[in-house]
């Protein structure tokens, strides 16, 4: 399994940069992490600040093709490839092979970042140099870091090895975890990061998690356990901080520090230059056709007057071809100053998570209610809550709909809510003709198997 010894290596590797090279550089603070780090508050913060930048620069979380947001989407029926890169064509067409590099880079740089988490929480425990409350919160932030990597690792490949410490030869021999207990630790991580952070946002930059940050993902994955009034519980908890989240116009949504996100990434993080996020970058279509868009059972899925048809997508045509494209950021090119941040998590997912946690409990006025608030802003014509006929599936089946419509590109809402519904194989069978019912796990990478002998591969790999 390809854990690093220091995240110094990593950053080589993600830089590309030769062992000779790399030694000649000057280190930058913020990617230091090692026990002298956490010798005062100034230098643990800069170790924290580096696994955000880390968030930039990892396949996992990057935002561009290589990343957990295209990848999902393409394994799901949001996205398709335009170009013949096999190993975005495997992700398509559900046919993933063990040697994807892609899928190697999901994998390993996600357990980078579990890495590094661990790094800094292994140097705030036990440690008096650091004040503290500064030591609560910077370790709250990374244990709400690892919860939220393992939560996508168990949903991509089901079982896998959890780690919780940085000892390079424990961690290369570990076998795979159930699911239960993956879960069991994500809630445990992010319970203990709602104690130890506070409400507010480091310089009103929404970078870094928060407490609401943290009951976001409790939400989320409480929704995903089906702990329905757990679910509500945390999201109502996140909407009703009303005077820090709101729901926006849609040209609004996507714009730097916007009042609907509840957690953003930067262009400038990691040491970029870059004024533009990478999702706009990939997603614009300008002048030529980039690497997916999106597909026309998406589009299709639209009602005609829904505002988000002209909002989110864009439409660019070649000579013999005519093609949608994401179009939630609007900047494609680096500018003078930057207007966007790429958005992780936002409020308008939380109203679907309460509507539909509120729909299994039978709550349906309430759950309708939430569910219009999406509809309403998007100009569509909100359900009747008065509608004697209607019943939960219905409500829960427009809700499932409208999270499609809603978060389509965000961090694999699409494929992840095929799956955990258990409709994956019954859509997506009649949409890829090679599909079958163990393609809802990606493989464990070849070179983990190879390096890892406990580590067990997925059915039907």
């Amino acid at each position: 399994m390809k854990y690093i010894k220091i995240l110094i290596l990593a950053l080589a590797c993600l830089l590309q940069l030769s062992c000779e090279d790399f030694v000649e550089i000057e280190i930058p603070d913020d990617r230091l992490i090692n026990k002298s780090v956490f010798s005062s508050d100034k230098t643990a913060n800069s170790a924290v600040k580096g696994i955000y930048n880390e968030l930039y620069q990892a396949n996992f979380s990057s935002g561009l093709q290589v990343s957990l947001t295209v990848l999902s989407a393409l394994s799901a029926d949001n996205l398709k490839a335009t170009v013949t890169t096999e190993n975005l064509l495997e992700f398509e067409a559900n046919e993933i092979f063990i040697r994807n590099s892609y899928n190697l880079g999901i994998w390993s740089s996600a357990y980078n970042i579990i890495y590094m988490a661990n790094a800094v929480l292994e140097g705030l425990t036990g440690n008096n140099n650091i004040s503290q409350d500064l030591n609560e919160k910077l370790s709250g932030e990374a244990r709400f870091i690892r919860a939220f990597t393992y939560y996508y690792l168990v949903n991509l490949y089901g079982e896998v090895p959890l780690v919780l410490a940085t000892d390079y030869e424990e961690n290369s021999r570990k076998s795979r975890n159930s699911t239960s207990e993956i879960y069991a630790q994500i809630v445990q991580d992010l319970e203990i990061a709602t104690e130890q952070l506070g409400n507010t946002y480091n310089n009103g930059e929404r970078l870094h998690a928060n407490r609401f940050t943290a009951m976001a993902l409790l939400a989320r994955v409480f929704l995903h356990l089906g702990e329905w009034e757990l679910a509500e519980d945390y999201s109502t908890e996140v909407i009703d901080a009303s005077q820090t989240y709101e729901l926006l116009a849609h040209d609004e949504v996507f714009l730097a520090n916007s009042k609907e996100a509840i957690w953003q990434i930067s262009p400038r993080e990691g040491g970029s230059s870059r004024t533009n996020t990478r999702e706009g970058a990939l997603f614009i279509l300008v002048n030529n056709l980039r690497q997916v868009a999106l597909t026309e059972d998406l589009i299709d899925s639209f009602e005609s007057n829904d505002t988000r048809l002209e909002q989110w997508i864009g439409h660019f045509k070649t000579e013999n071809e005519s093609y949608f494209f994401p179009y939630k950021y609007k900047i494609h090119t680096d500018t003078e100053e930057i207007s966007e941040y790429s958005m992780v998590m936002r409020l308008a997912e939380q109203y679907l998570i309460r509507a539909e946690a509120r729909a299994e409990q039978g709550k349906l006025a309430e759950s309708i209610s939430d569910l219009n608030k999406i509809r309403q802003r998007s100009d569509l014509i909100p359900v009747d809550l008065d509608d004697p006929g209607i019943t939960s599936d219905m409500v829960i089946n427009l809700i499932l709909q409208e999270r499609r419509k809603e978060l389509f590109t965000e961090w694999g809402h699409r494929w992840i809510d095929l799956k955990r519904k258990g409709e994956a194989g019954a859509v997506l069978s009649s949409k890829k003709p090679l599909w079958d019912n163990t393609d809802v796990y990606y493989p464990i990478p070849e070179d983990e198997l190879l390096k890892n002998p406990n580590l067990t591969q997925n059915p039907g790999y």
